[in-house]
């Protein structure tokens, strides 16, 4: 048994405990990562998850989050454009190898992996370190990066577990009492995602066999509307492959989800019958849709626990949705993410400092943003739930919200700090806060705010707010926003006025989302560098409806389809779209995506008539 003392440790090497690390040790904190997986990033590599959802938009990818995609473009060549799912579809492995590259540039971080939890180790009401097999490591500041808040229930530290009624938070969705639904499934259905792979037409793939207790009604219908390529579609990654992570009579698994919180034994029951249940699901694919869809080979390091054919084809664990949750200083309820009246973004989180606190008064402690749509996953099927959507940029997406400070910081324990999907988040909330950018951000700021607190010796629930915001925003290597503003992208040259602006008053923060900057209707540059993943296209552009444009393809004349839909990522395109007159020929530069036939539009010039 190895002793170790450090300034910042932490656990699980999921998306926000990485970013954690990351941010702390490039502020120049010691701090160790102890892992159970030999990959960093959980749901953006380790568990497969490779097309992530939410904070798409060009003013949102910043910090870590907007980094990671950079160099994801620098290191696939073959572009992000493969699957409608998401923006962004990539190889876990090249994922997984960025995170790799980036925690080995920093000599103050020592990484350990292929260890679990064992004891949460605790002088009264502060956590001072972890017990490992084979390592007993003390800290100052303890951050649960794990995927299930292993540190939460190790180091008995209050939280929660399964849904809130109505009557807790108030939240519209909730359920008023109790039913069937979430008596069955006290948590989001995780799944296990496995990667398929299309040998082409005329070949065989090898045949994946039948899973012990299979099902096939389990699937029935499972692409129904949408038709077997548009489905495979949806996940579609580099090199003709499939990442399988369908929520329709896919490859969700819940039957008995309490059993991850449960014995040993308990949980590695549940996690076979989910490998099961993804192995009958890729069967079933293979079965229905044809001999040339198979497992793919050698996308994720081997399993050690989990062996059958396909070595390589499935995630080194499930892309868990759901787990313990922190009961914090505050809790984000469904109602702190929902848009205002009339509005399309979630009011800031503002409070008023307590007594005997260095700063008072209405403060505003946004540290993380998030825009995606509140999205549930149950094996019974979708719950209804309070609209959070808008149509922008010619496509549909969440509305924005932020994530409190308060939210990362126990009630009464000190020296610790949540990172990951267990921050003090209610259940209904969870279906947004949980995606993997957000994640990405709450990480970030948890690591800033234990490097500062080392730096200030002070407990995580009495660093000032605004020397966090401070440093998130003007961090040297991956600053990020904390404010949601759509025509703010970080490069603007009022971007950090503005996010002051709206830190100091939150009050004025527009329901509209946009900073008062003049918006004309300029037409972006054409004379660019186009990369390889570029195209430069001339057409009629066509208003279909609000939010909804066309482009009929005048050259070149080469492609398949002629006419694609156009979005955009980047406010002032946005803008331009609906000044646009219908019919008028305009020259795009961006990037196509086959799957969803559409057309990212990065430059616009329109021709004069």
């Amino acid at each position: 048994m190895e002793t170790l003392t450090t300034d910042i440790l932490v656990v699980g090497g999921g998306t926000g405990g990485t970013a954690a690390v990351i941010q702390a040790a490039r502020r120049g904190a010691n701090v160790v990562l102890v892992s159970e997986f030999a990959w960093l990033g959980g749901m953006l590599t380790s568990a497969g998850v490779t097309a992530p959802d939410g904070n798409e938009l060009e003013a949102w990818q910043t910090g870590i989050w907007g980094a990671f995609l950079r160099e994801l473009e620098r290191r696939q060549p073959e572009g992000l454009d493969h699957g409608w799912v998401s923006f962004f579809t990539y190889d876990p492995q090249v994922g997984a190898e960025i995170f790799a590259d980036w925690v080995a540039e920093l000599p103050n971080l020592k990484w350990i992996a292929g260890q679990v939890p064992l004891e949460v180790l605790r002088s009264e009401n502060q956590v001072i370190g972890v017990r490992f097999a084979d390592y007993t490591i003390y800290a100052k500041v303890t951050l649960d990066g794990t995927e299930l808040g292993d540190l939460l229930a190790l180091g008995e530290i209050p939280h929660r577990w399964g849904w809130e009624l109505q009557a807790e938070f108030g939240e519209p969705s909730a359920p008023v009492e109790s039913n069937s639904l979430i008596e069955t499934y006290p948590v989001q259905a995780p799944t296990w995602v496995v990667v398929m792979r299309d040998v082409g037409e005329g070949n065989q793939a090898a045949m994946i066999p039948a899973p012990p207790h299979y099902h096939p009604e389990l699937f029935k219908d499972a692409w129904e509307s949408y038709g077997g390529e548009k489905f495979l579609n949806y996940g579609r990654l580099p090199g003709d492959r499939f990442m399988i992570n369908w929520p329709i009579h896919g490859n969700d698994y819940g039957e008995g989800v309490e059993r991850l919180i449960g014995s040993e034994s308990d949980k590695q029951q549940f996690l076979q019958e989910a490998r099961w249940h993804s192995q009958g699901f890729a069967h079933f694919i293979q079965t229905h849709l044809g001999l040339r869809y198979g497992l793919a080979e050698n996308i994720f390091p081997p399993s050690q626990t989990f062996y059958s054919i396909g070595r390589g084809a499935y995630a080194l664990h499930p892309y868990y949705r759901e787990g313990r949750r922190l009961k914090g200083v505050t809790t984000v309820r469904e109602q702190d993410l929902l848009p205002i009246a009339q509005g399309c973004v979630a009011a800031l989180p503002i409070w008023v400092n307590a007594q005997g606190c260095e700063q008072a008064g209405t403060i505003c402690d946004a540290i993380a943003i998030g825009n995606y749509a509140n999205d549930h996953h149950y094996p019974s099927g979708d719950i209804k739930l309070a609209p959070k959507s808008i149509q922008w940029g010619g496509r549909w997406t969440g509305t924005p919200f932020t994530i409190p400070y308060r939210a990362l910081i126990p009630e009464t324990i000190n020296g610790f700090l949540a990172c990951e999907k267990n921050i003090s988040v209610s259940h209904m909330a969870n279906g947004t806060t949980r995606l993997q950018p957000c994640v990405l951000g709450i990480g970030q700021a948890a690591g800033m705010a234990a490097a500062l607190c080392i730096e200030q010796n002070c407990q995580p629930r009495d660093l000032p707010g605004r020397s966090l915001q401070d440093a998130l925003l003007t961090d040297a290597i991956a600053p990020t926003a904390v404010i949601p503003l759509f025509n703010q992208p970080i490069a603007h040259p009022e971007w950090l006025y503005w996010q002051r602006f709206y830190l100091n008053q939150p009050d004025a923060y527009p329901g509209s989302g946009s900073a008062p900057t003049q918006q004309e209707c300029n037409q972006r540059t054409m004379d660019c560098d186009l990369t390889t993943t570029q195209l430069k296209l001339s057409g009629i552009f066509n208003r279909l409806s609000n939010q909804q444009y066309e482009l009929f393809i005048t050259a070149p004349t080469s492609l398949i389809s002629r006419t694609v839909s156009l979005v955009t990522l980047n406010a002032d395109i946005d803008h331009l779209f609906e000044c646009l007159d219908a019919e008028q020929t305009i020259v795009v530069a961006g990037r196509i995506n086959y799957a969803g036939n559409w057309f990212l539009v990065q430059h616009c010039h329109a021709i004069q008539k």
